[in-house]
């Protein structure tokens, strides 16, 4: 159940993506039809928009990772004392430093898979076509 849990969600953050990266592609299409106009290549193309999409990724994985550790810290111990328990620190102490970096590279992983359609269509754009889009 905790599988499924983590794949909808997976999902639904790399839908989120694709939607801003598809808007925010659709809105820089004049620009990035100069860039090609002067010679940038598709793969640089490609290049460019998930570079963007990447820091957005290591942003959010700066920031969610350590939040999310603070409010399972907060969040087990209200659950345990709710049902009238206490709850061990092995139900605790669930993260490893190597599981931290692991769930902040996953951020990374997200944004640049739910960029790479966008991406592509934007480094498949003829130039002529993008020049004229305003």
């Amino acid at each position: 159940m905790a599988v499924l849990l983590t794949l909808m969600l997976i999902t639904v953050a790399g839908l989120g993506v694709l939607s801003s990266v598809v808007l925010d592609t659709r809105e820089r299409i004049h620009d990035l039809g100069v860039c090609k106009a002067i010679g940038m290549s598709p793969r640089q193309t490609l290049s460019l928009v998930l570079a963007s999409v990447a820091l957005i990724g290591v942003i959010g994985g700066l920031l969610g990772v350590p939040a999310g550790y603070a409010l399972h810290h907060v969040v087990m111990p209200m659950m345990g004392r709710a049902v009238g328990t206490g709850l061990p620190s092995l139900v605790l102490d669930v993260y490893g430093p190597f599981q931290l970096l692991l769930l902040g590279g996953g951020g990374v992983l997200i944004a640049m898979l739910g960029a790479l359609i966008p991406a592509g269509r934007a480094a498949r754009a003829r130039t002529v076509t993008a020049l004229r889009t305003e």
